[in-house]
C-alpha cells in the first residue's frame, strides 16, 4: 500500500499538533544573543554596581543615608533636578517653534533646516561645549556685542553658573526635542487645524485647544528624553558649571576616579538609574507605549 509524503517534521511532532508552551519558544534563538550582550554589558555591570554600594565599606545602606542626608550631597541632587528642568522646559520653548516650522515648509527648505539640525548633532561635543566657553566669556563675543549696542554697562557673568550650563545644555539638547515634536506636527492632518479655524477659533485657541494636545506624544517623547539625558550629563556641566552647579554625574566621578569610593558612586549610580526607570515607567503608564510610538514614529 502507497503512502504519500510524510507531513512529520524532523522534531517528529506534527507542527499543528505542538503544545503552545513550545510554539512560544521557537523565536527564541534569534534574539539570543541580543538578550547575552544585553546581559554582559548592561545588567551585570548594574548589579555589580549595587553590590559594591551595599558591600563598601561595610555591608548595609549606609551609603545610600548618607548620599540622602548629606546637604552637600542633597545641594548636588537639587542642582541636577533644577537644571534638568530648565533644560528641558527651555527645549521644549525653543524647539516647538522649530519643529512646526520643519513641518509646515516647503521640502527644500525643511531638508536644509532638517540637515543644519544633524550637522550639529554631529559635530563633536567637546567642540560644541569650548565653543560656547568661548561665546561666554567675560570678554566673549555674547557680551562684548551686548556692550557695543549699549544694552549693559559691564559683561554678564555667563558663565562658571547655571545660566552657562542652561545656554549649553539646550542648545546641545534641541534636536532631541525637534526630532520627535517634528515626526509628530507632520502626521497631524492639516484639515484638523482648518476645520477649527472655520468653526471660529483664532490662532491661540487651534493651538491650545488642538495642536498642542495632539502634539503631546512628541512633547512628552522629546522631554523624557532631554530630561532623562541631562540627568546623567557630565562633560557640559563640567566645563561650564562650577563647584556651586555641580551635577549628579560629576559627582559620582569625582567619587570613583579622586576619592575611589566605590560604595558611594555605586550609590549615586544607582539612585540616578532608578529615577531614569521611574521616570520611563510614569511616561508608559499616563501617556503609553502605543501613543509614544506613535507620536515618535510619524
Amino acid at each position: 500500500m502507497a503512502h504519500g509524503p510524510s507531513t512529520m517534521p524532523a522534531h517528529g511532532l506534527p507542527a499543528a499538533g505542538r503544545a503552545p508552551s513550545l510554539r512560544r519558544w521557537d523565536g527564541l534563538g534569534y534574539v539570543l544573543p541580543a538578550f547575552l550582550l544585553l546581559a554582559f554589558f548592561f545588567v551585570l555591570p548594574v548589579v555589580a554596581l549595587l553590590l559594591r554600594s551595599v558591600l563598601e565599606p561595610t555591608p548595609g545602606l549606609e551609603n545610600f543615608a548618607k548620599l540622602l542626608t548629606t546637604p552637600t550631597y542633597a545641594q548636588v541632587f537639587l542642582n541636577t533636578f533644577t537644571v534638568a528642568g530648565v533644560v528641558t522646559l527651555a527645549s521644549l520653548l525653543a524647539g516647538f517653534p522649530v519643529a512646526w516650522l520643519l513641518a509646515v515648509l516647503p521640502g527644500r527648505w525643511a531638508a536644509f533646516l532638517f540637515g543644519v539640525i544633524l550637522l550639529s548633532m554631529w559635530t563633536n561635543l567637546l567642540a560644541r561645549t569650548y565653543a560656547w566657553m568661548v561665546l561666554l566669556q567675560r570678554t566673549g563675543v555674547i557680551n562684548r556685542a551686548l556692550m557695543d549696542v549699549g544694552l549693559i554697562d559691564a559683561p554678564l557673568p555667563l558663565i562658571r553658573n547655571l545660566a552657562g550650563v542652561t545656554i549649553g545644555m539646550t542648545y546641545i539638547m534641541l534636536p532631541f526635542v525637534i526630532l520627535p515634536l517634528h515626526a509628530t506636527l507632520r502626521a497631524i492632518d492639516p484639515a484638523v487645524l482648518q476645520a477649527a479655524s472655520l468653526c471660529g477659533a483664532n490662532r491661540w485657541q487651534a493651538f491650545r485647544r488642538v495642536l498642542l494636545p495632539l502634539s503631546l506624544p512628541g512633547v512628552a517623547a522629546g522631554s523624557l528624553m532631554v530630561f532623562v539625558m541631562s540627568l546623567g550629563y557630565f562633560v557640559t556641566p563640567a566645563l561650564l558649571g562650577g563647584a556651586s552647579t555641580m551635577m549628579l554625574a560629576e559627582l559620582i566621578a569625582q567619587l570613583v576616579q579622586s576619592l575611589l569610593d566605590w560604595g558611594m558612586g555605586g550609590a549615586a549610580a544607582f539612585v540616578l538609574l532608578v529615577v531614569t526607570l521611574a521616570l520611563y515607567a510614569l511616561q508608559v503608564r499616563f501617556l503609553g507605549s502605543g501613543r509614544m510610538t506613535a507620536g515618535g514614529a510619524g
